[in-house]
C-alpha cells in the first residue's frame, strides 16, 4: 500500500463516526502481527520508542534520527496506518518543521506535537506547558512543513494535567485556527471533561492516558467525536515480562521444555516473519 493511502484509510478513521483502538505497536514483527489481526491503525509512543531503541526511560534522550529509523522500520514491514507521538518536536518551530520532514519520509500516516515543556528544565519538579504563541508556531510549522497533502497533524495537549478544564478549552480554540486535523487530549478522567473539550472545537478527537470506564464507553465517545483512544501498550510491557520471565527461568537451570510462559507457535512466527512471502520470493528468484 502506497503512503498516502495509507494517510488516506487514517483520515477516514477521523472522519468517520466511529472511535477506533489503535495497535500499539513496537517493532516490525508486532506491526505485522496486529496487521495479521485486523486493526487498520498502529501507534508508536515516544515511551515505548525510547524502550526498544535505547532502553531508557521516557525522558526525551532518544533522538529524531533514532525514531525516524524506527519508524521506517515498522512502517516498510507491512500496511499499517502508523501514527506517532513526536513529542514537542524535538525542540523550536523550526525544529518541529525538521521533525515533520523525517517522519513524514519515514512514512507515518499521523503525527502529534505537543504542548508539553520538554525536556525536563534544570531544577524543574515536574512537566509544564510552553506558551499558547508559541505552540501557535509549532502548530502552524508543523503543517506547512508536510510535503503529502493527506499526512495528518494532530495537535497535543496536556492542559488538563495543567490548569484544568479551562485551560484545556482555551488552548484548543487558539490551536484550531492552525490548519491541524484532530486533536490529542492528555488525561481525560470523565464525561465532563470530553463533553466540554467536544463543544470547544469541531476537530476530531483522540484520548490518551484516561482510565479505562472512559476509553471503554463507545457509544459516549462515538457521539463525542472521539476517533482514536490509546488503551494504554500493553503489548510492549507483555513482551518485556515474558523475555524476563524465560531468561530467568532458564538462568536457573530450568529447560526450555519446562517454560511456564507460552512461546510463540510456528503460524504465529510465519506471520511476524513473513515466511510465506519469502518462500515465494525465494522460489521466483533463487531457483
Amino acid at each position: 500500500m502506497l503512503l498516502s493511502e495509507r494517510r488516506e484509510c487514517y483520515r477516514r478513521v477521523l472522519a468517520g463516526n466511529a472511535c477506533v483502538y489503535p495497535a500499539s505497536v513496537f517493532d516490525p514483527m508486532s506491526a505485522r502481527m496486529a496487521e495479521s489481526l485486523g486493526y487498520d491503525v498502529g501507534m508508536l509512543a515516544g515511551s515505548i520508542a525510547s524502550a526498544t531503541v535505547l532502553g531508557a526511560p521516557d525522558l526525551v534522550v532518544l533522538t529524531l534520527t533514532e525514531f525516524a529509523e524506527q519508524i521506517r522500520r515498522i512502517t516498510r514491514a507491512g500496511s499499517l496506518s502508523l501514527m506517532v507521538d513526536a513529542d514537542h518536536g524535538y525542540g523550536n518551530a523550526l525544529n518541529v518543521m525538521r521533525t515533520v520532514e523525517e517522519l513524514e519520509t519515514a512514512g507515518v500516516a499521523a503525527l502529534t506535537i505537543e504542548d508539553t515543556l520538554l525536556p525536563t528544565a534544570f531544577g524543574g519538579e515536574g512537566e509544564g506547558l510552553i506558551s499558547i504563541p508559541e505552540m501557535l508556531g509549532k502548530l502552524r510549522a508543523a503543517v506547512a512543513a508536510r510535503q503529502d497533502p493527506s499526512l495528518v497533524v494532530i495537535g497535543r495537549t496536556s492542559a488538563l494535567r495543567h490548569g484544568g478544564i479551562d485551560e484545556a478549552v482555551r488552548r484548543l480554540q487558539a490551536y484550531q485556527a492552525t490548519g491541524v486535523d484532530a486533536f490529542f487530549i492528555v488525561g481525560a478522567r470523565d464525561r465532563a471533561e470530553i463533553e466540554a473539550i467536544h463543544a470547544a472545537t469541531s476537530l476530531p478527537l483522540m484520548l490518551g492516558g484516561s482510565p479505562a470506564a472512559l476509553w471503554s464507553d463507545l457509544p459516549f465517545l462515538n457521539a463525542h467525536r472521539v476517533r482514536i483512544a490509546l488503551q494504554g501498550h500493553a503489548p510492549f510491557y507483555a513482551a518485556a515480562q515474558a523475555v524476563y520471565d524465560v531468561l530467568k527461568h532458564l538462568k536457573a537451570g530450568g529447560a526450555p521444555a519446562d517454560l511456564k510462559t507460552p512461546v510463540a507457535a510456528g503460524d504465529v512466527l510465519a506471520t511476524a516473519l513473513r515466511q510465506d512471502a519469502y518462500a515465494g520470493w525465494q522460489d521466483s528468484y533463487l531457483r
